[in-house]
C-alpha cells in the first residue's frame, strides 16, 4: 500500500487500568500482554504495510518524551515520527492535525489515504487485520469514508455499534448508521440480528475527502486545517473538543465499513486483561511472579515483587511499587470510582507513576521518606540532562552501568561503574552519557523539598 499513511493517536489519560495506568502513564504505555507496550505494539504492526517515513504518532506534548522513547525501541527510526498536540482536544482536532502535517510537512496528497488508528488497542491477527487495510483502502479510492466493525463475540453494553449493510464482494459493505451504547436487551438483540458491529474506532480515508467533510460538519476545525498546519496549530487551543465519529462520521452519507476478526480489544479493564491473557490449566492468569494454591480463574499481575495467593477465585489482583488493587472479577470499572476518590484526596497514587520517562531516558523511584528519596536513572546513549541546581536538596550519584560524564560547577568528571559523586545544593551540574551503551545510575537525594519543580535549569537541549 504505497500511498498509504498511518497516524496513530496516542491521546488520552484513561485510568481504567488503576494502579498500573496513571494520567502521566495512560495505558498505551504499558506493556500488558508481551515484552512490549500497546504502542509499540501498534507501531509493529502498522509496518507491516505503512513505510516508515510514512507513519505518525499523534500525542500530547505531556508525552512526546515517552512516545519518542518507545517509538525508537519499537522501530528504526531516523527522526522523531511524533506530531504534538498543544492541547486535549478530542479525535477531531487531533485528527485535523494529523492530515494538514502530512500535507504539510509529511509530502502527503489530497489523493492519497490515510489510516487512522487507536495507540492502546489489541489486534493479535496482524494478517487479517492488513487485509481489512487494503479493503479499506480500496473503499477510500472509490470516494468512502471508512471504519472498521467488530464481529461481536457477545452483547457488550460497553460499546458503540455499526448498523452495517450486506458486503459488496470487495470486503467493505455500505454503512447504515452508528448506534450509540445499548442496553442489555437492545445489545442481545444486536446480536441476533448479525448486521450489528462494534465500533473499533478505526478509520481509513482519503485526505482530501475528509478535509471537506470536515469544513462542512466540523467548520471551525476544518476551515483551520485547510489553511494548513501551522495555522491549524497556532488555533488548536480554541478548537471545540468533539469525537470524529460525533462531528463528522455519524453525519456523513457515503461511510463504508470493512468486518474485522483479528483477535480485537480495546482493553479496557482490567476483566479484559483477563479475558485476553493467557490461561494456565486452573484458569488462571499470571503476569510476573506468582504462586497459587488452590485458586482457579485469577488474574495475577506483579512485575515488582512475589505475589502469593490461597484459595483465591475469579479474583484480579494488580501489584505495582506504590499501590495493590484487588476486586472480584466483574468489579474493574469500578476502578474509576477509586481513581476519582484518591483524587478527591490529592493523592500521588492517582497522577504520578513509580517509572516517567524523559527526553533522555528514564527514571524510577525506588523509595522515599521524609528529606531522602531514592531513583534509579537510566541515559540512553549521546543523551544529558540539562544544566541546572537545586536550592532544598543535595544528590549522591552511583554509576552501576556504563560511564558518566558530570559536569559539577566548572569541572567535567568522568564517573565509571562503581564510582560515585556528590552534588551539593545550589551547584551547577549536568549528567552526560558519552559512551555506547545505556547509562544506568542510582541516585540519592538529601534534603527539606524533592519535588520536581525545584530544578533550575540553565541549559537544555530538549527547550523545556
Amino acid at each position: 500500500m504505497n500511498n498509504l499513511y498511518t497516524l496513530i493517536l496516542a491521546g488520552g489519560s484513561g485510568t481504567r487500568l488503576w494502579p498500573l495506568s496513571r494520567e502521566e502513564l495512560p495505558k498505551q504505555f504499558l506493556n500488558l500482554t508481551n515484552h512490549s507496550t500497546l504502542l509499540q505494539n501498534t507501531v509493529t504492526r502498522t509496518l507491516e504495510f505503512t513505510d516508515p517515513d510514512k507513519l505518525f504518532v499523534v500525542a500530547g506534548h505531556n508525552w512526546r518524551a515517552l512516545v519518542d522513547h518507545q517509538v525508537r525501541q519499537a522501530g528504526n527510526f531516523k527522526e522523531s515520527i511524533v506530531i504534538t498536540e498543544p492541547s486535549g482536544r478530542n479525535t477531531g482536532p487531533a485528527i485535523a492535525l494529523g492530515i494538514s502535517y502530512l500535507l504539510d510537512r509529511a509530502g502527503a496528497k489530497k489523493e492519497d489515504s490515510v489510516l487512522i488508528c487507536p495507540s492502546d488497542h489489541i489486534i493479535n491477527d496482524v494478517s487479517a487485520f492488513s487485509s481489512a487495510v487494503e479493503h479499506a483502502v480500496k473503499a477510500s479510492e472509490r470516494g468512502y469514508i471508512s471504519t472498521f466493525g467488530i464481529l461481536p463475540t457477545g452483547p457488550e453494553t460497553g460499546f458503540g455499534y455499526l448498523h452495517a449493510g450486506d458486503l459488496n464482494g470487495e470486503g467493505y459493505c455500505k454503512l447504515k448508521e452508528f448506534v450509540e451504547k445499548p442496553d442489555l436487551e437492545r445489545a442481545k438483540s444486536y446480536l441476533e440480528d448479525g448486521n450489528y458491529y462494534w465500533n473499533s474506532g478505526m478509520f481509513v480515508f482519503r485526505i482530501g475527502d475528509m478535509m471537506n467533510a470536515m469544513k462542512k460538519h466540523m467548520p471551525q476545525i476544518g476551515e483551520a486545517a485547510e489553511r494548513g498546519y501551522e495555522a491549524l496549530l497556532g488555533s488548536f487551543e480554541d478548537m471545540p473538543s468533539i469525537s470524529i465519529d460525533y462531528g463528522v462520521m455519524e453525519k456523513l452519507e457515503k461511510t463504508a465499513m470493512v468486518p474485522l476478526n483479528a483477535g480485537w480489544s480495546d482493553v479496557g479493564s482490567w476483566d479484559a486483561v483477563y479475558d485476553i491473557s493467557e490461561k494456565e490449566t486452573s484458569g488462571n492468569a499470571v503476569h510476573g511472579d506468582a504462586i497459587l494454591m488452590g485458586s482457579t480463574n485469577n488474574l495475577m499481575f506483579s512485575r515488582e515483587r512475589l505475589l502469593v495467593g490461597v484459595d483465591l477465585h475469579d479474583m484480579l489482583v494488580v501489584d505495582t511499587p506504590d499501590a495493590l488493587f484487588v476486586a472480584p472479577q466483574g468489579s474493574s470499572q469500578k476502578v474509576r470510582d477509586v481513581v476519582k476518590e484518591l483524587r478527591s484526596k490529592g493523592r500521588k497514587e492517582a497522577t504520578e507513576a513509580p517509572e516517567s520517562a524523559r527526553p533522555w531516558g528514564t527514571y524510577k523511584v525506588l523509595t522515599e521518606a521524609d528529606r531522602y528519596k531514592i531513583k534509579k536513572i537510566a541515559i540512553e546513549p549521546g543523551k544529558r540532562l540539562s544544566l541546572q541546581y537545586h536550592h532544598h536538596r543535595s544528590e549522591h550519584w552511583v554509576v552501576v552501568k556504563g560511564t558518566a560524564l558530570v559536569t559539577l560547577d566548572d569541572n567535567d568528571i568522568f564517573v565509571h561503574e562503581g564510582e560515585s559523586i556528590f552534588v551539593p545544593k545550589d551547584s551547577h551540574h549536568r549528567l552526560a552519557n558519552p559512551g555506547k551503551v545505556p547509562l544506568e545510575i542510582i541516585e540519592v537525594q538529601n534534603g527539606e523539598y524533592l519535588g520536581e519543580d525545584d530544578i533550575i535549569r540553565i541549559q537544555d537541549d530538549y527547550k523545556r
